[in-house]
Formats: C-alpha cells, structure tokens, sequence
C-alpha cells in the first residue's frame, strides 16, 4: 500500500484527464464553447478550463517549452469536450468534415486528446495572424496555406510543425485542430467543474 503522502505526489496516469492549467503554468484559455462567441451562437458547455489526458498534457508541455524559446505559447479554444457537447454541436451543425458525429464519428474532443488552439506573442499577449478566426469553415481553414497570408501561413507552418513533433496529428481541413498520436477511449462519465454560472446565478 502506498503511504498517503507518497500517494499524493504522484503524477497522474496518462490516461486520467487534469486541468491543463495546472501542469503548464501560464497557458492562455479562451473556450469559445463556453460562450456564445461560436459559431452556434450558443454556449454549448459550462465549464472555462481546459482538461485534456495527462498523457497529452506532457506532450503539450514540451511545445510550449520550445515555443517559449521564441518567445510565444499558446491561446487555447477546446480542449475535452462532453458527449452530450458534441451531441448539441451535431444538431446545430451535421456536418461531418466540421462536426464529429456523436456516436459514429472520432469524437476525437469526447477523447479528451484532442485540442484546438493558436498562438500568442508572449510579450504583448496578442494572437498571431493566423489564415482564420477559429471555425471558419472554409477553404481558408485547411492546411494548404497557399490561398492565405505569407505571415498568416508561416505562423500555421510553424504551430504545425512543433506540435508533429512533439507527437499530435494535425486534422486537414482545420489548421487550429490536433489529435494526439495516442489513442484514448471515448469518456463517458467524466464532468468537468463548472466554472461559468448561467443567468448570473453564483
């Protein structure tokens, strides 16, 4: 048996979903699912930090160390994302290529190895130019940075390239959008805190 201390000191398990901001101190959130700043108009859960798998927090740390040296970290949008979330995203949008279908699709979010995010100047705390706002679902938004901004496509090169290499998997049609190369099963009970309280209600 180990001592409750001991116990207590322990990292997490990979597979055990954590608060992003509390392994990478200083990481920007901004969840555009916990408000109406989205597509649907609607806020689609109540939660305002991101959670995503220890296993793909670590590796997630180890980009944002190298882009530090750059002097930029991150600005996440989403991270996991509930079931029933996606469910609701499904009916306001089923559209396949932009919305995982909630029982047949990846659901790679329902995962919680999956993550949405740009990048930040850590100096002024401003977002990048990027080839668009996040989910924009045109042309614009894929990986073929031809039809965008020089600037705009050298900053999506380079949060793609550092994030391959440290072990995510870009999705085609959204430059913002990577998966972790470790597969997790979907989660189907975990509740993120609430940290948003709705019609102002504490």
């Amino acid at each position: 048996t180990i001592p409750p201390t001991e116990a207590a000191d322990m990292p997490p398990e990979d597979d055990e979903l954590v608060r992003a901001a509390d392994f990478i101190p200083g990481i920007r959130q901004n969840l555009r699912y916990a408000t109406e700043d989205n597509f649907t108009g609607q806020q689609i859960y109540d939660f305002a930090d991101a959670y995503l798998r220890y296993g793909t927090v670590k590796k997630l740390q180890a980009a944002c160390a190298e882009l530090a040296r750059q002097n930029l970290g991150i600005l996440i949008w989403d991270g996991f994302r509930p079931v029933a979330a996606q469910e609701k995203l499904w009916e306001i949008c089923p559209v396949p290529a932009f919305v995982s279908h909630p029982v047949t699709g990846s659901r790679s979010h329902c995962r919680g190895s999956a993550i949405d995010l740009t990048l930040v100047d850590l100096k002024t705390g401003k977002t990048l130019e990027m080839p668009t706002d996040f989910d924009d679902f045109s042309k614009l938004a894929d990986r073929d940075y031809s039809d965008c901004a020089v600037e705009a496509a050298a900053n999506a090169r380079l949060l793609e390239d550092v994030m391959t290499r440290y072990g995510f998997k870009p999705y085609s049609a959204e430059w913002w959008h990577f998966s972790d190369t470790e597969d997790y099963p979907v989660e189907e009970k975990f509740c993120p805190e609430q940290t948003i309280f709705m019609g102002g209600v504490g």
